[in-house]
């Protein structure tokens, strides 16, 4: 299902795609296309691709902008983060951003639906975190739907054992649908 959905979703995006690569180009130097090093199912490391949503420079900032997290590590957000860029703001918003990762799908990195992959390594994992190694890493899952970028990571981690429990075709379906609606909503950014 994620290989052919995957591909469909991916062939009708192409154009979406093509216009977000352009606007992050003429919005801010550098590639408009990023891969980040994630954690993948086993704890096998993967590159998933994203627009860029932040200045060229986001990680070097990252340390003098520290003591902005609003998350406990390894997590780390800002509000209002001051690295992201004008387009950046919309492509988030939208969740355009994550477009790319249809390619990350129909490699087999990831499923539509699961955990979200962490860009910290398995070493940082509590054991009881391990469980959501167990499963392949979707582009959206329920913490997509219910809470986004304001959980920690325990909480995230109790809504991915939840769907480990509960995953199935149907509710695979039904999570897809919800984030649609999310999406569409803007809700949860």
């Amino acid at each position: 299902m994620d290989i052919v959905l995957g591909s469909t979703l991916l062939l009708f995006m192409l154009p979406i795609l093509a216009v977000c690569w352009l606007a992050v180009r003429l919005d801010t130097p550098g590639a408009a296309v990023f891969g980040q090093l994630r954690t993948g199912r086993d704890g096998r490391r993967f590159r998933m691709y994203k627009f860029r949503t932040m200045v060229a420079n986001a990680e070097e900032l990252k340390a003098s902008l520290a003591h902005l997290n609003i998350l406990p590590p390894p997590d780390f957000k800002i509000p209002d983060d001051p690295r992201v860029t004008r387009v950046g703001k919309f492509l988030r918003a939208t969740s355009l951003d994550e477009l790319p990762q249809l390619f990350n799908v129909v490699r087999g990195d990831m499923s539509l639906v699961g955990p979200r992959p962490t860009s910290f390594s398995p070493s940082t994992y509590d054991v009881w975190h391990t469980h959501r190694l167990d499963v392949t890493p979707g582009l959206t899952g329920l913490w997509q739907i219910e809470g986004r970028g304001q959980m920690t990571f325990d909480e995230r981690l109790r809504l991915d054992v939840t769907y480990i429990r509960k995953a199935s075709l149907m509710y695979d379906l039904q999570l897809l649908l919800r984030t649609f609606g999310a999406v569409v909503r803007r809700s949860g950014v």
